[in-house]
């Protein structure tokens, strides 16, 4: 595990939330960027949880895969809240979509895509903290 990449994903994921929090307070204008920094705040949070618990296998394809592999991490540390993991599948399931079909989101599914990447990022938080991973800032 190396403290550096969980910081450096950790950095990321905060800064897209950082992102994301500006935007939301004009949906109408930027739902489409607050959504896309939603999700890849979350991915970066996966990231650094993912890191931080020793595995080798981040890639940029296959994020639904990325967080099957975290809930088997989590569960080999006998984390039993895994619901963050949840939520994190169903922003996964939106990316797609957002950024690259025709799909017309309204403000109101833009707001779940918000609200759900809160309740992750708050939830990984607390996991990184819980689990004490080295670079999660509680070193």
């Amino acid at each position: 595990m190396s403290a550096v990449q969980v910081q450096h994903y950790l950095g990321r994921a905060r800064d897209f939330l950082k992102g994301m929090d500006f935007l939301k307070e004009d949906l109408a204008g930027y739902r489409y960027s607050a959504a896309l920094l939603a999700i890849h705040g979350a991915i970066s949070y996966c990231d650094a949880l993912r890191i931080g618990l020793g595995s080798q296998n981040l890639s940029s394809e296959n994020h639904q895969a990325a967080s099957g592999e975290l809930k088997i991490l989590l569960s080999a540390r006998n984390i039993k809240n895994s619901g963050g993991v949840d939520r994190l599948s169903r922003l996964l399931e939106m990316k797609s979509k957002i950024a690259y079909s025709s799909y017309l989101s309204s403000e109101s599914d833009i707001k779940q895509i918000v609200l759900r990447a809160e309740r992750f990022a708050a939830w990984a938080e607390a996991t990184g903290k819980e689990l004490k991973i080295q670079g999660w800032g509680n070193d």
